[in-house]
């Protein structure tokens, strides 16, 4: 497999969320042309069992590989938490995920170092969050964890600010606001999307915090030290998903910021 500086970024996701990272790469890596995955059909990922995510990452994989990709970026939080090493251990090209991202990112700006992590039940199982808190924080970092399975359905079905979210949203951060936080991870690529409701929910002495500003700069990071930056040119994107393209291209463009020109439906 050879790749230079003209091959695409793969950025890989259970479904739409992964548009947040894919969004701050676009930003931060203007030129750069990306292959975008979205597991539509299978979403959510979070509550299936590691073996199951794995054997998805590892199909997901392949096919950003086949598109001669020069760095794939596991922008799918529960991936990046249970399934990591079968992705690294198929990929010749360098891989980033999001836990190390955010976990660091929060680190950086938590004051109190009171910090909540909100995600999938398979990634809170995994406990990679905590893990990556206390390698880069030591343990004088508290932190408190809070499964929020019903997110990335409302997030999918695009109830960004509907009133049913709004009382899933009081029922999960409940017990975390209890702990006096003043960061919280969104600790799942969706959950941006929910950022406006989520804040109001938790009101403004706690900070949101998610990796796609993070995930964009290490992924500028290492194609710099590789030699692979592309510096010129308007990329032409390409977005692939299992399942209701047209649905996709909606919601998706809405936070996206900019036209979705070619979508294309995958059976895996």
């Amino acid at each position: 497999m050879h790749c230079d500086a003209s091959c695409p970024i793969g950025i890989f996701d259970s479904g739409v969320g992964g548009l947040t990272v894919a969004r701050a790469v676009m930003d931060r890596l203007p030129h750069e042309r990306i292959v975008y995955f979205g597991d539509t059909a299978r979403v959510p990922y979070g509550v299936k069992s590691p073996d199951t995510v794995a054997r998805y990452a590892g199909e997901i994989t392949k096919f950003l590989l086949d598109k001669n990709v020069k760095l794939l970026v596991v922008a799918c939080n529960t991936m990046a938490a249970v399934a990591l090493p079968a992705i690294t251990a198929l990929s010749p090209v360098p891989v980033i995920e999001v836990v190390t991202a955010g976990a660091k990112s929060a680190l950086a700006v938590s004051k109190t170092r009171r910090i909540g992590i909100i995600a999938t039940p398979s990634t809170i199982a995994s406990r990679a969050y905590e893990k990556a808190l206390a390698l880069f924080g030591g343990p004088d970092v508290r932190v408190v964890a809070k499964a929020c399975p019903l997110f990335v359905p409302l997030v999918e079905e695009g109830w960004l600010d509907h009133p049913a979210t709004r009382l899933v949203a009081e029922e999960y951060l409940r017990p975390l606001l209890a702990e006096d936080l003043d960061t919280l991870i969104l600790g799942c690529t969706h959950y941006p999307l929910l950022a406006p409701l989520l804040q109001s929910v938790a009101g403004p002495g706690v900070r949101l915090q998610d990796s796609a500003t993070a995930m964009a700069e290490r992924a500028a990071a290492v194609l710099a030290e590789l030699g692979l930056a592309q510096g010129d040119g308007a990329p032409r994107h390409v977005f692939h998903v299992t399942d209701l393209p047209l649905r996709f291209r909606e919601i998706g463009e809405r936070f996206l910021g900019r036209p979705m020109e070619d979508v294309r439906l995958e059976k895996m």
